[in-house]
């Protein structure tokens, strides 16, 4: 079989896990629109997070990869100040991410779900292999 990335991080002959932070629910003040720069006011998010790996041994705990410190900063947005990108809050989110030692890959998307009347939401989403050593 060929490789799925010139990189080498995606080999189509090993196994991988993908661990998932599905529809996180929270609020920031966030945004570029006069009306989302109101302090009192701010916007519903879902955020949704994935973190690819090699396949841990499944007799060992030694390669569990603790996701805590990432669900942690999402629960802090409510106190952070306004932002105006989304994509701000998911490069952030893209630089935790590669804190943690196994991950190989994340993928990261942030919605607005109470921007507009006829959408259910505007976000984006970002795909981020980590970064190969020169």
């Amino acid at each position: 079989m060929t490789k799925i990335s010139s990189s080498g991080l995606w080999d189509a002959e090993r196994d991988y896990v993908r661990i998932l932070l599905d529809g996180i629910r929270t609020e920031a003040r966030v945004g570029l629109h006069p009306w989302e720069r109101f302090a009192d006011k701010p916007n519903p998010l879902l955020v949704s997070i994935e973190l690819f790996a090699p396949s841990p041994r499944p007799e060992t705990t030694a390669e569990f990869m603790d996701y805590d410190p990432v669900r942690a900063a999402v629960k802090e947005w409510p106190n952070r100040p306004h932002t105006e990108l989304l994509e701000t809050l998911a490069e952030e989110l893209v630089s935790l991410c590669f804190t943690l030692p196994r991950v190989a890959a994340c993928r990261v998307s942030v919605l607005k779900t109470g921007i507009f009347n006829e959408i259910n939401a505007v976000g984006v989403e970002l795909y981020r292999r980590r970064p190969v050593a020169p």
